[in-house]
């Protein structure tokens, strides 16, 4: 989840300013980069429970421990409070925390995939560091596999606390969803609305694809859940209004106008103002518009608000100035670098894109709901028009590989990016993902003991 964003506070007075902001991603194929976010949970070594905010082994600590490599501090201050150290900036990236102090990483614009994992290697190589001294330990997986939801910390916020009581109104799961999942995501570029509408509808058709690939969630509170990708299932009883498959995304006429309707029909949280978290949870941007929001009497939104009112919708892939897939649990470091990979093969080789799109086209809503609602239980085990997710997972596959060695970005060692598909290329011909994997030891070498798993599996 995002922090406040860095847009400038023009006012807005009309309903094109919106559509404007978001055309205003636009970019020329030869700028197009490759931004990648991932989020993992923090543990203590002696004990496995999760670091609180406080403390000398908290997560403050080993924020300001990682400063030394040259992060700049972002500071926060909520309730009147002292201001804290809340996340880092670097070239272009930043460090932030989930609600519960999962740690994320949103990674800088790159051009490659290689320095994409150059990127997650340097972060993941500083985190060690810090929290080697911290004793402090870090699992990438889609959700916490040990603790209770009453068990997490919450980190001091503003938003999360305008977050946290809103949640409970309109789902079952949001807390869930704020203090004991982590995902990988990878946010890409378009050159031009009718692009970003065939890579939206694409990605959309083939995100249950990636959740099938990346299923690394089958534990709760040290028992299985019945689920291969608990995380995705999360998202199911969250919040209906912000959640989802967008079916509006296939129909005719589609462009940046409809999502701009859509997001204006997304109840709000916040409008972030002189540094204070302003709570409009539920309330109505289109009032806001209109200068009719009760808890700003008169006041008009900037593009700020816009932009962060933007980050508060959820579907399985979010439109702002560019498009973020966000179908995947969080995993080592292989599959961190596997994800951008996977949707760059698809997205941004144009014959790729074609044979992605004849992949896809004929999908109906009923199948791409199917797809969506079942892949969380079953992964690539779910039946599909006679198959499995597993053939569509390869075919797909096979897309990516062949996109990505047209792209023909080479390291030093003259190796293309296709490298970093060999991760789900196992998985997909295998048949079996890490959840399954883990859910083996489980029940074999762990002997059901699901402590084994932080040890075995943390970066």
């Amino acid at each position: 989840m995002s922090s406040p964003s860095h847009v400038a506070d023009t006012p807005v007075t009309q309903r094109s300013q919106l559509v404007e902001y978001i055309a205003s991603g636009e970019k020329a194929k030869a700028a197009w980069r490759i931004g990648t976010e991932h989020e993992k949970f923090g543990f203590r070594l002696d004990d496995l429970r999760p670091p609180a905010f406080d403390g000398d082994r908290g997560i403050e600590a080993l924020l300001q421990g990682l400063v030394r490599f040259g992060w700049e501090p972002v500071r926060e201050s909520v309730d009147g409070q002292p201001e804290r150290v809340i996340a880092l900036l670097r070239d272009g990236a930043s460090v932030t925390l989930e609600p519960a102090g999962q740690l994320e990483l949103s990674g800088a614009p790159l051009e490659t995939i290689h320095q994409t994992c150059v990127e997650l290697g340097t972060h993941l190589n500083e985190v060690r560091q810090v929290s080697d001294e911290l004793q402090l330990g870090f699992l990438g997986m889609g959700f916490q596999p040990k603790w209770r939801r009453d068990e997490m910390p919450w980190m001091p916020k503003g938003r999360y606390r305008i977050m946290k009581s809103y949640m409970p109104k309109v789902g079952q799961l949001g807390l869930d969803m704020m203090t004991r999942t982590c995902t990988v995501q990878v946010n890409l570029d378009y050159a031009s609305e009718a692009d970003m509408v065939k890579k939206f509808r694409v990605s959309l058709a083939l995100q249950p694809v990636a959740t099938a690939l990346f299923a690394d969630s089958p534990f709760t509170e040290g028992k299985p859940n019945g689920y291969l990708s608990y995380r995705s299932h999360i998202w199911t009883d969250t919040d209906p209004d912000r959640t989802g498959m967008l079916d509006f995304v296939f129909e005719d006429g589609f462009g940046y106008e409809r999502y701009v309707d859509y997001l204006l029909d997304v109840p709000m949280y916040f409008s972030y103002r002189d540094g204070v978290y302003v709570d409009a949870s539920g309330k109505s941007f289109r009032k806001f518009l209109k200068g009719e929001l009760d808890v700003l009497p008169g006041a008009l939104p900037t593009l700020r608000d816009w932009s962060d009112h933007m980050t508060t919708a959820f579907p399985e892939v979010r439109l702002k100035k560019f498009l973020e897939m966000r179908g995947a649990d969080s995993g080592p470091w292989s599959r961190l670098c596997a994800l951008p990979a996977f949707w760059v093969g698809l997205l941004y080789d144009d014959a790729a894109l074609d044979a992605a799109w004849d992949l896809v086209k004929d999908f109906s809503n009923a199948e791409r709901h199917a797809l969506r609602d079942g892949v969380p239980k079953y992964a690539l085990g779910l039946p599909f028009r006679g198959g499995s997710v597993r053939e569509l997972a390869v075919e797909a596959l096979k897309i990516s590989v062949a996109g990505l060695r047209r792209r023909a970005a080479f390291n030093a060692d003259g190796i293309d990016e296709s490298r970093f598909l060999e991760p789900l290329i196992e998985i997909a011909e295998s048949g079996q993902t890490a959840a399954e994997r883990k859910l083996a030891l489980f029940n074999g070498d762990w002997n059901g003991d699901i402590d084994r798993v932080f040890g075995e599996f943390a970066y």
